[in-house]
This record gives C-alpha cells, sequence and structure tokens, in this order.
C-alpha cells in the first residue's frame, strides 16, 4: 500500500488543495472569466502550475470540475444539513443526499458524463489520487457522520468506498442506459441499495463487538 493511500491526514491535505484549486477556478467563472488560464487559476489558488496540472491534466477537466462544483456544492451540503438537524440517523442523511443528486441530474448528468470521460482519457498519474469524485466523498462523509463514532475506522472507509460506488453519477448513467430507469427509480433504487450498505456495515461492527 502506498504511504498516500495509508495516510489520512494526507489524503485530506490533497482534498484540501483540490479543493482550492476548484474553489480558484469556480470564483473567476462567477466573475465572468469564461476561459481562465493555469497561472490565473494557480496564483488564486496560491499553488504552482505543475500542482494544478497534477490534479487536472487539462484545463478543459478542471473547469468542468469547477462547473459542477457551482451546480452542485451548496445544494447538496445544505440537503445534507437539514436532514441532519431533523434527524441524526446516517441511512435519512444518505437518502437526503441521493434524492438531492437525483433533483439535480438533469442539469448535472450531461456534464457527469463529460467529466466521466475525460478522467478515463487521462493516462494514469504517478501520484496514485482520485481522478475524480473527490466532492462525493466529502458528501458521503458528511453524511455518514453520526456513525464515524459507532464504527471501526476500517468499517468506516470501507462504507464510504462502498456507497461512492451507488452515489453520483456513474450509478446514475448505469441505471439510465442499462436499466433504462426514470430519475425517480434511479433514486429509489440508489436509496435501497445504499440502505442495505449501510445496514449490513452496522450488521458487522455488532459481530465484531459481541
Amino acid at each position: 500500500m502506498s504511504d498516500v493511500a495509508a495516510s489520512p491526514g494526507r489524503e485530506r491535505q490533497r482534498r484540501r488543495t483540490r479543493t482550492a484549486i476548484v474553489n480558484a477556478a469556480a470564483e473567476m467563472l462567477l466573475q465572468g472569466h469564461t476561459s481562465p488560464g493555469v497561472s490565473e487559476i494557480a496564483d488564486a489558488a496560491e499553488v504552482s502550475r505543475r500542482t494544478v496540472y497534477q490534479y487536472f491534466p487539462t484545463v478543459d477537466q478542471l473547469l468542468l470540475d469547477a462547473t459542477l462544483g457551482l451546480l452542485t456544492q451548496t445544494d447538496v451540503d445544505g440537503a445534507i444539513d437539514t436532514a441532519g438537524a431533523e434527524s441524526g440517523d446516517a441511512t435519512q442523511r444518505v437518502a437526503a443526499m441521493i434524492a438531492k443528486l437525483g433533483d439535480m441530474s438533469v442539469a448535472s448528468l450531461p456534464l457527469g458524463r463529460s467529466l466521466i470521460r475525460l478522467t478515463v482519457d487521462t493516462p494514469e498519474s504517478d501520484t496514485e489520487q482520485p481522478k475524480r469524485g473527490y466532492r462525493r466523498v466529502g458528501w458521503i462523509e458528511r453524511a455518514l457522520e453520526p456513525l464515524r463514532g459507532e464504527l471501526d475506522p476500517d468499517l468506516f472507509d470501507r462504507l464510504v468506498s462502498g456507497l461512492a460506488m451507488l452515489v453520483g453519477w456513474e450509478a446514475f448513467i448505469v441505471l439510465q442506459d442499462v436499466r433504462g430507469l426514470s430519475s425517480a427509480d434511479q433514486v429509489a433504487v440508489s436509496t435501497c441499495s445504499a440502505r442495505a450498505l449501510i445496514d449490513a456495515t452496522l450488521e458487522e461492527q455488532a459481530s465484531r463487538s459481541s
């Protein structure tokens, strides 16, 4: 296992760096700069050009990621927080997250398809960092926060990884393209699958603790 994969602190730092780069690009887009350059974005994020390219091999990928962030970040965070205010139940928080992503899928899914295509076509990186999905992982961790103290760290991390397969554009694309499901049915299937995974993880934790 690489030292990057083995170090949660280092992974969080990588996520913060990536977020800073995306936020800098998003702010430029909001200010009307439709085609900001790498040097401008790097200066705004207070990182080097090399660092930008480590996370985003092409400017198109970065700007697409920033656009998706503008479409989704506040709404999804708000849905999770609203569910959390009403209940500390992680399953309800995850369901709220999936429902909000489903609501936004009409606008975001075409962009998500484009981002997937760009990242799939990107050569493997020697830094072993994820090519996409850091925003989704943050949402999942936020939704699962009530379980952090109940689960062993390895089970919590495995649950985050499992939900990453069930939540987001890839899951909706599979259900749309392979199963021909409507948006509402996509959300229902994703929510049901997420609930089953959470229940199975809690059962495993209970068996470890007994």
